[in-house]
């Protein structure tokens, strides 16, 4: 029979608690962005900096640089959020 330990660590207790919930546990961080993301968020985020890098191209640069090269830049952006975030 096992018996608890007094003071379990808060991993094993995060285990239990999600086990119990039939959630998988979450796993350690690996990425840059600074909180847990799933494929979903990145590809939100990968999006919001799309639209962001636009606006700003329209505001500051299109007189100069065509549209086209905003949306090469947001690509590769959001291909090494999506990818590495």
């Amino acid at each position: 029979m096992d018996t608890p330990s007094p003071n379990p660590s808060s991993s094993a207790v995060a285990e239990r608690a999600s086990a119990k919930q039939g959630q998988m546990p979450t796993r350690a961080h690996d990425g840059f962005l600074p909180f847990y993301t799933n494929a979903f968020d990145r590809v939100f985020i990968g999006v919001v900096i799309l639209i962001g890098i636009h606006l700003l191209w329209l505001r500051f640069l299109e007189a100069a640089l065509p549209l086209e090269l905003a949306t090469i830049l947001s690509l590769l952006i959001g291909a090494v959020v999506l990818r590495r975030g």
